[in-house]
């Protein structure tokens, strides 16, 4: 009887232990977002705040915005806030390496300090319900048919949307409009009134709205689940798994041993039964890049971007 009780007590001490295990801060997180409220940044960091809540009661993560340039004001100003491991960042791949290579913004890939990269958000190709086009097939005709002509709006300049948008054009060889904007949010209404033909945008948009836009081809190894109708480029012909990294950064006066505690704790976040549900309903895909694995990350990350930046052009004004 006695070691029944025993085993049930370490039964029911296991789940308060794991909660203990994660280092809260004894002050808010001031949670800095470099796009508007309502794109696939925004999401997560609400994501983010809610299991932050139940992990860390004691203390609020404060979202704020400060939103232009496609995400380069932000990065610009991140390292003049307090390093004391309560401001952290929204960082996105592979913006922070194009932008510094075009030169149009302030700030070196070097001057931002990732911590954690909690997500990948695979690239798509969506059509306003307003066209008339269909499928991946009636894009492509319409586009070489007019070329220039039409409109496929996207989230900031020199940004992955924007990469991806260059990829299409030179993947199938065709000329298409690219129309950059602060954010998805900002772009959502673009694309559902039709005031652009289309987005190259993120698997989150095209789930989200899947009432009011066509998606026609997505950059993954499989198709998506909840959008099994929806082809790959790779069965299109072309090898094209890519998209979007999010993760967040800090001050670089930041010191190590608060850097380490913020990875640990989104890690534990990140790896949450009710973060995993989550992210499967609005189509992240988690991953879990901390400290430990950062410097070997980047330095893959940054060499492809940098080679992808040199067949975009990106620096040769």
């Amino acid at each position: 009887m006695k070691r029944i009780l025993s085993l049930l007590a370490c039964a029911l001490a296991a789940p308060l232990a794991l909660a203990q295990s994660v280092s809260c801060p004894d002050k808010n997180i001031q949670y800095w977002q470099a796009f508007p409220p309502g794109g696939e940044s925004d999401v997560s960091a609400r994501h983010q705040q809610l299991l932050m809540h139940k992990k860390c009661p004691g203390i609020e993560t404060v979202v704020q915005y400060k939103a232009g340039a496609g995400g380069a004001l932000m990065w610009t100003e991140m390292n003049r806030l307090p390093g004391d491991g309560l401001n952290v960042v929204g960082v996105n791949l592979p913006h922070i390496v194009f932008q510094p290579i075009q030169g149009d913004v302030q700030y070196k890939t070097a001057d931002v300090t990732p911590v954690f990269w909690f997500h990948f958000t695979p690239d798509i190709l969506v059509v306003s319900n307003k066209t008339n086009i269909h499928n991946f097939q009636e894009f492509l005709a319409a586009a070489k048919a007019n070329p220039g002509k039409l409109s496929l709006a996207g989230s900031g300049q020199y940004s992955a949307n924007h990469a991806a948008h260059e990829r299409l054009d030179a993947a199938f060889n065709i000329k298409t409009l690219y129309v950059p904007f602060k954010g998805t949010g900002d772009l959502a209404a673009s694309v559902m009134g039709g005031q652009v033909d289309g987005a190259m945008t993120y698997t989150p948009f095209a789930i989200a709205n899947k009432d009011r836009v066509r998606p026609i081809a997505v950059a993954m190894d499989h198709r998506h689940p909840l959008m099994p109708d929806v082809p790959t480029f790779k069965e299109l012909g072309v090898d094209w798994v890519d998209g979007a990294y999010r993760g967040i950064g800090v001050p670089k006066s930041t010191p190590p041993e608060a850097r380490k505690r913020l990875s640990d704790l989104w890690r534990a976040l990140n790896t949450d039964p009710e973060m995993k549900e989550l992210a499967a309903k609005s189509g992240f895909e988690l991953i879990n890049v901390g400290v430990e694995e950062m410097d070997g990350f980047m330095a893959t990350k940054t060499k492809l971007y940098t080679e992808g930046a040199a067949r975009m052009g990106l620096g040769k004004k």
